[in-house]
């Protein structure tokens, strides 16, 4: 099938460019921009507590008080605040109601802390939909006015709040896409042009990638628009990875089998028929296990994730199907003036050190499957250590606006003040809610361990909802205050509703609890399932039984691995709190899915190998050695594009970076190197159970065909090499 694809894309190479650049062309032109949000309660399904009290606050209090920015004031030598400078936050507050802000609703100013260290002024802003950044606008100008308003006061202001934090964290975003892009690109640049000695090679990867790109893009967003799918914020920069990495990684696979039957004497146009059919199947399983992996978070019920699937899916689906059709056809076009101004490629290398670590895997297979199995367990023990965060983490020296004034605010105020848990108590029968059951409410969530105050908030119009606010005495965003709502706060709110009442917990907090057992139910049905399907592409692959089941379980050691990785040096050495909640699942898709590209194709030449007529130990020494170049170039490549992410100032990025990185380290030199090619070894031909290797048929002149060298094309066959001997590998 796929050398009858390469004989239409080589045929009809002008067809294939020209259809490629009007789709291309009609794709960027008409599609929507991709619209995020970093909303988390926006990521929860509507079954969740957190959701549930949100419904309930937003039709009882339609126009309730909650504030979404947060102006802190403090005096610039740090002292107490006087009645001079309260007076004077009094004034600016009035100032900012007068000035009518998009979006904002109401401005009230509240009065100054315990110790008069700071004073806040309360913004109250309309909800809007996900993409509309009217509650942005209205910040940046409020941070405008403020520069004026509290000139030559004595006093600092800044401003924080949901609405603050989001337009910080998107600034910081398009900041990291920028250096994640740059760094992608630089890397891309130097590597290819080492490998291949060719800045034609290079210059047609970067421009073929951003084409691509820019039609991924367009079908994303198409498909979020018409779906109402919701984005994080950091889909954009795992676009620019995986679509720089992963299409690189296959271009890689294609220009080597493509410069190895130059080499074999085969014309440029035979060559590329040639390369896309050898390699083509093992790209096209590679990025299959990939797609599913992806396709299989729409299993999960964090919208974000369900979202993030078809959208990573999409962005390896088209760079399949152009590493298939429009590279071939560019590069069948071009010839070998591809690789100008080098003229390396007419010359078969030594593979001196690819070729000595093939022959010591083939000569002590089991010495290494335990040495590189019991490296991967070793890293693996760290897992145990595993702790998630839920909220962006921000170290004191964070220069954001809203972190320095959310800092300066938790100095003098309870930690749990900047986002107080709302616990909402509704009337099941209709009834108006007593005053007394109220009162003795608030009471009952004051005794709650954990909860420095509580009060009731506000009650509606018909007397039927009442809103409580209670105050933790720990960050709102960590595990502590999670574990407080989690347990004692959610069961003193149900237990002393009064009779004829429901009572529900919302707040970030609550929503943080409420993620975390979406993502605890996420991990048992989408690992699996994602698991059996790649086991079942590998199956049909290698049309085995026996190989999918130990290259599983070397992927799920690779994952242990770089989990116990990311735990020593985020949590261990750098000392943070823990490792963002949703790492472990984008480990498990990249680490496990891209990692196993590598082992397909290292699998794939060990079965071409064994076709050949090779023993096991034979084909394992021939394939380390012709395979290993490809499958270490290619993870450097793709492990170099992902650790560019650790340039963003975001945490959550600089840990994903760091572990998929590490973890495609790991697949491609300790998995694919050694410890699958060594248990491949170990097993023999039963590796290939139950389907029984034939060696190919010998060629007319009764030379068997040994995969590395072919014979002379006659004069009269056209080949513009055949004055060129074969070069023969030299083991």
């Amino acid at each position: 099938m796929f050398k009858a694809l390469g004989r239409f894309v080589v045929g009809h190479r002008w067809l294939v460019i020209i259809s490629w650049l009007i789709a291309g062309a009609a794709v960027i032109g008409f599609a929507p921009s991709l619209t995020t949000t970093s909303d988390q309660a926006e990521f929860l399904p509507k079954q969740y507590e957190s959701i549930q009290a949100q419904k309930i606050q937003e039709k009882a209090f339609p126009k309730g008080f909650t504030p979404s920015a947060i102006v802190v004031f403090s005096r610039e030598d740090g002292r107490a605040l006087t009645a001079a400078d309260s007076a004077k936050v009094d004034k600016v507050g009035k100032a900012l109601k007068a000035k009518k802000y998009e979006k904002v609703e109401q401005v009230v100013t509240a009065p100054p802390s315990p110790h008069k260290k700071v004073q806040t002024v309360m913004v109250s802003m309309t909800d809007v939909k996900a993409g509309d950044k009217g509650q942005q606008h209205a910040v940046e100008d409020m941070r405008d006015d403020l520069k004026s308003l509290v000139a030559k006061s004595g006093l600092k202001a800044g401003v924080t709040g949901d609405a603050a934090t989001q337009l910080d964290n998107e600034e910081a975003s398009k900041k990291a896409d920028s250096l994640i892009f740059l760094g992608t690109i630089i890397l891309i640049v130097v590597l290819m042009t080492i490998i291949f000695r060719s800045p034609t090679i290079t210059i047609l990867t970067i421009v073929g990638i951003t084409l691509v790109s820019q039609v991924a893009n367009g079908l994303i967003a198409t498909c979020a628009k018409v779906f109402h799918l919701k984005a994080d914020s950091s889909v954009s920069s795992l676009l620019i990875v995986v679509l720089f990495g992963v299409g690189t990684d296959y271009i890689l696979f294609l220009m080597f089998r493509y410069r190895e039957r130059l080499r074999l004497g085969e014309d440029p146009k035979t060559a590329m028929v040639s390369a896309v059919g050898r390699v083509g199947e093992a790209i096209a399983s590679a990025a299959g296990a990939v797609v599913v992996c992806f396709l299989a978070l729409l299993l999960s019920s964090l919208s974000f994730l369900v979202s993030m699937g078809p959208a990573l899916a999409i962005a390896i689906g088209v760079t399949l199907l152009a590493c298939l059709t429009l590279i071939p056809a560019v590069i069948s076009l071009m010839g070998t003036k591809v690789f100008w101004p080098s003229k390396s490629w007419q010359r078969e290398p030594r593979a001196a050190r690819f070729g000595a670590l093939g022959r010591s895997v083939a000569r002590h297979p089991g010495r290494y499957v335990v040495a590189s199995g019991l490296l991967m367990i070793v890293c693996a023990v760290g897992a145990l250590g595993y702790k998630p965060t839920f909220a962006s983490q921000e170290d004191d020296k964070s220069t954001k606006e809203s972190q320095v004034a959310l800092h300066t605010m938790s100095k003098d105020l309870p930690a749990g003040s900047t986002n107080p848990s709302s616990v909402l108590m509704r009337s099941t029968n209709g009834e108006k809610l007593d005053e007394g059951d109220m009162k003795a409410f608030v009471a009952r969530l004051k005794q709650v361990k954990g909860v420095g105050d509580a009060s009731r908030a506000q009650v509606s119009k018909d007397g039927t909802t009442a809103e409580f606010n209670a105050v933790l005495t720990m960050d709102p965003n960590g595990r502590e205050a999670m574990d407080v709502v989690r347990g004692p706060l959610r069961t003193a709110a149900h237990e002393a509703a009064p009779p004829g009442t429901e009572t529900k917990v919302g707040g970030i907090t609550s929503v943080f609890v409420d993620i975390n057992k979406a993502v605890n139910r996420d991990f048992s049905v989408v690992f699996p399932t994602a698991a059996a399907l790649i086991m079942l592409i590998l199956g049909l692959l290698l049309r085995s039984a026996v190989a999918p089941v130990y290259l599983m379980v070397s992927v799920a050691l690779g994952f242990g691995a770089t989990l116990g990785a990311s735990v020593l040096l985020f949590q261990e050495i750098q000392g943070q709190a823990g490792l963002t909640f949703f790492l472990p699942v984008i480990m498990y898709l990249f680490v496990v899915a891209i990692g196993t590209d590598y082992n397909i194709l290292m699998v794939a030449r060990l079965r071409e190998e064994a076709k050949e007529g090779l023993g096991p130990r034979e084909a394992t020494a021939k394939s380390i050695q012709h395979a290993g170049p490809t499958v270490a170039a290619a993870g450097v490549i793709l492990a170099g594009t992902f650790a560019s992410m650790l340039l963003a100032s975001d945490a959550s990025l600089a840990q994903i970076g760091f572990a998929v990185a590490f973890g495609i380290m790991i697949s491609a030199f300790v998995m694919a190197m050694f410890f699958t090619p060594a248990l491949t070894a170990l097993f023999g031909r039963a590796a290939w159970w139950p389907r029984r290797i034939r060696p190919n048929a010998p060629h007319q002149n009764g030379t068997p065909y040994d995969g590395y060298q072919r014979p002379v094309p006659s004069q009269g066959g056209g080949s513009p090499y055949a004055h060129h001997p074969p070069q023969r590998r030299r083991d």
